[in-house]
């Protein structure tokens, strides 16, 4: 199976340099341009199976966020104002006018943010599982909820790994990914990729001060809930049914979403069914329709 990340792009940001994975033509060939943001501690390899469903004739920007992937030693500030202003300088830097931005998880709210910044810069919004305000219960602080809500996932930061064959153990048993319709090379290789390789200690690469940082500002439900409103251009959101955890229950749930589409009239909602918040994008029959959404965005 081959990759569909051919290139990589270094641009300069604040605090360092983001790196970028390229997929489809290279830029200048004329081809329209996504900017796929990935999740909270995920990386560009995220967006592997959406990449190949989309084709080749669609030029795919996806930068490993400030503290993920390959720019994790990119220095703060982080936050979604911080993501968003890299996205920007990935436009610029690349010469781009505009392109659909389309954002999986946390990446929906970096998405909604960048919109708000530079809003005749992004062409539609592509929001998958994500971007949404979340409620968050009184009496919990927004540590405490990011861990519930995060699990292993956020736990294997401070966590240190025998081989590299443990590690991919220890994903293996994460129960939105256990399980042989679940697991594929594609998430091999998006485990792989989140190994730290500076070190010989097996760890993930994720900055965990990054993730906390933007896991406070994500969980500002009121900020969420005005840069969502602020959208202006078309916006299409694509749910999973299931929770991070596999759990019979959405991150998205129903009072979210009907009140997203109060608030932006323009607002198309899909659901993809029998998915969770992880295989919307790393399983080939889930990524499909996200292809098939983004590709959508782009033609009309």
């Amino acid at each position: 199976m081959s990759h569909p990340f051919h290139r990589v792009l270094e641009v300069p940001v604040t605090g360092g340099t983001l790196q970028v994975g390229v997929a489809g033509p290279d830029l200048g060939a004329g081809a329209p341009v996504v900017v796929a943001v990935h999740g909270i501690t995920g990386s560009h390899r995220s967006w592997t199976p959406v990449v190949r469903a989309l084709g080749d004739d669609i030029t795919v920007l996806a930068p490993d966020l400030r503290g993920r992937g390959a720019s994790a030693a990119i220095s703060g500030p982080f936050g979604m104002a911080a993501h968003a202003a890299d996205v920007l300088a990935l436009l610029d830097h690349c010469n781009v006018d505009s392109a659909v931005v389309a954002g999986h998880s946390m990446g929906g709210y970096v998405t909604t943010r960048f919109a708000s910044l530079a809003p005749d810069r992004i062409r539609a919004a592509v929001l998958v599982d994500g971007g949404l305000p979340l409620p968050r219960p009184a009496g919990i602080s927004p540590d405490d909820l990011l861990a519930a809500i995060l699990g292993p996932a956020l736990a294997r930061l401070s966590m240190t790994f025998a081989s590299v064959q443990a590690y991919r153990d220890f994903w293996r048993a994460h129960p939105a990914l256990a399980g042989p319709d679940k697991w594929s090379a594609d998430v091999d290789d998006y485990v792989d990729y989140d190994l730290d390789p500076t070190t010989e200690v097996i760890r993930s690469r994720v900055n965990g001060d990054a993730v906390r940082a933007d896991g406070r500002d994500l969980l500002d439900g009121d900020t969420a809930a005005t840069t969502l409103a602020a959208l202006k251009c078309p916006t299409t959101l694509l749910w999973a049914p299931r929770g991070l955890m596999d759990e019979d229950r959405p991150l998205l749930p129903a009072p979210v979403i009907d009140a997203a589409r109060a608030a932006l009239p323009q607002l198309v909602v899909a659901e993809v069914p029998d998915t969770n918040h992880y295989l919307i994008l790393l399983r080939d029959r889930d990524a499909h329709p996200v292809g098939a959404a983004i590709r959508a965005a782009v033609v009309n």
